[in-house]
């Protein structure tokens, strides 16, 4: 392998060479999720680009009232008609949840496996966008120009059917991104990752590597999801009455085994959840589910039945409040409640930031008497990323020039270039970086440029981006401490209050109850009225909030968002 010359943060100081690729990642370097990359050719006289991926990430329990998160494309906009393509590599929500966020502005064909075509033509047409976006249906193996771009997709395994990882030959190089992937030999679609074309990228020569990072702290291997089949007909077996599988809608292997396990142990399935239901009904109109409608029951049928002849697939194993589990937790499900003979089976780990809503769900199930199962209870769960013996598999086979760990957060990224630099990979040609950060290819150099500016783009409701981080802070502090309102009337020439200040408070204290703090509050505003300055009704109202915030800190040690209203009469 040959030694490359890397040079750091010299992109904006020197006079860039007449042609060279450009990658910069939009999302999913340092964070798990809303991946998101552009890729760019440019030369004196022409400047082409693809875009890979499209996703969200879901928001941490303290942002408050945010629905997701998609990446800031801001780079973009001003690049619209250089782009010759749109690729999404599979069909998770954090690769494809903000498609219709960016064909808004796109007007470039968007590449997909049918599998993933069928998740975005759902999103595209709830955002009336699917007339106007051309989609274009690929499959692994195949061979497309776009531009000065050669794209090859190959196949590989991860934990939702006709997943790809990209070939992209570039007039400098070269390039390979895996995207999401795991090695497993004994896949449920019996469909391995493609090693020969793995192969064949390594002979002809890599020039960068961009590469999975999420397990990059997993030791070992990834365990193949056919040990699943084996923990699922211990259950089956042992299961008294009713057994409920919540897992990831998009998760269409796992409705596969569970599916085989049913019908071994002569069971019914219904499938509950509209994005279930959807991703269920798309994938057996593909070939991608195999289940004989004869097995399949609605729901309500389901509840005619024996217990012990039932299954039940759902979803909210993240513990959402809104899906299938979540509100069986808290007996709101409009169809179906917990009994006390139900299995219920958690088939998903937590993704970070979601532990804590995760086991509250499982200990609502079984306050209401259901035997829960989760990882690592029983092996009722795999990742579908690849561990660290993977890892090295994969850059062993490609032996890249240059290598950018991708998707993971900054320890996942840091630990991935540790096994690479135990590989061989020279310290210096390995670029860990994050979100916007600019990296510039020639055929024997990758240089680490400025970063652009962006973070996180908060859809709300029907508002993307008109939540910041000050609406958020301000969120967090009334749901921690409240507020308080203080509403009083002034004469307007004598600056004197007229009656008694009134009080509003939500989510501080309750008012019937705290009639003694109320009225060391009222003498607080009243010493601000009496005492000498400026009696501008700004002046006034800045004051009292501040004397306010420290009586009540003093009396209680909290903070609630205190807001003063004058009335002049």
């Amino acid at each position: 392998m040959s030694k490359g010359k890397t040079k750091k943060n010299e992109y904006s100081e020197k006079k860039p060479p007449d042609e060279f690729l450009r990658v910069v990642p939009l999302g999913g370097l340092g964070e798990i999720g809303k991946n998101m990359m552009i890729m760019e050719y440019v030369t004196r006289t022409s400047h082409d680009s693809i875009i890979i991926d499209t996703g969200i990430m879901f928001p941490d329990n303290d942002m408050l009232g945010i629905d997701l998160i998609i990446p800031d494309f801001a780079y973009i906009m001003d690049r619209l008609d250089t782009i010759r393509g749109v690729i999404i590599t599979h069909g998770h929500e954090d690769h494809t949840g903000a498609i219709a966020h960016v064909m808004e502005h796109v007007h470039a064909p968007v590449y997909a496996t049918a599998m993933t075509r069928g998740l975005l033509e759902v999103k595209l047409d709830n955002a009336h966008l699917l007339d106007q976006v051309t989609l274009v249906t690929i499959q692994a193996g195949d061979r497309i120009k776009m531009g000065p771009f050669l794209v090859e997709f190959f196949h590989v395994c991860h934990s939702i059917p006709d997943s790809v990882g990209l070939g992209i030959t570039t007039p400098v190089g070269l390039v390979v991104h895996t995207s999401d992937y795991k090695i497993d030999h004994t896949p449920v679609d019996n469909w391995p990752t493609d090693f020969g074309k793995l192969t064949d990228f390594s002979q002809r020569g890599v020039l960068a590597l961009f590469a999975d990072s999420t397990n990059a702290d997993v030791p070992g291997w990834t365990t193949s999801e056919s040990v699943i089949d084996e923990a699922l007909d211990d259950i089956f077996v042992k299961a008294p009455g009713r057994i409920i599988v919540a897992t990831f809608a998009s998760l269409i292997s796992r409705v596969q085994q569970v599916a085989n396990a049913a019908q071994r142990h002569g069971r019914k399935i219904a499938v509950q959840g509209y994005s279930m239901v959807e991703n269920v009904k798309l994938a057996r109109s593909l070939g991608y589910l195999d289940i004989p409608s004869s097995q399949v029951v609605e729901i309500g049928a389901a509840n005619n039945l024996p217990n012990h002849k039932v299954v039940i697939m759902t979803t909210g194993a993240q513990g959402e409040p809104l899906a299938g589990l979540g509100r069986l937790s808290t007996g709101q499900h409009n169809d179906i409640e917990v009994e006390e003979d139900d299995t219920i089976i958690l088939s998903s780990h937590p993704i970070p930031g979601n532990e804590e809503m995760v086991y509250r769900t499982i200990n609502k199930l079984i306050q209401r008497g259901a035997e829960v199962i989760y990882d690592p209870i029983a092996p009722v769960h795999v990742s579908g990323h690849a561990a660290q013996e993977e890892m090295k598999l994969m850059i062993n086979m490609i032996r890249p020039k240059f290598m950018v760990p991708v998707h993971g957060e900054l320890r996942h990224l840091h630990q991935h270039r540790k096994m690479a630099v135990d590989l061989g990979i020279p310290p210096e040609n390995i670029a860990v970086v994050e979100n916007g950060t600019m990296l510039t290819f020639t055929a024997d150099s990758m240089e680490v440029g400025e970063r652009i500016p962006g973070g996180y783009v908060f859809v709300d409701g029907t508002g993307v981006g008109d939540i910041g981080p000050i609406v958020l802070r301000d969120r967090e502090l009334l749901g921690r401490d409240g507020f308080v309102i203080a509403n009083l009337t002034l004469d307007r020439d004598t600056r004197q209050i007229i009656g008694e200040p009134e009080f509003i408070s939500r989510g501080f204290v309750y008012l019937r109850e705290a009639q003694g703090l109320m009225d060391g509050a009222q003498d607080v505003i009243i010493d601000v009225l009496t005492s000498d300055g400026d009696t501008s009704q700004r002046t006034i109202r800045r004051k009292i909030e501040k004397q306010l915030g420290k009586y009540f800190y003093s009396e209680l040690k909290r903070r609630p968002m205190i807001f003063t209203f004058i009335n002049e009469v």
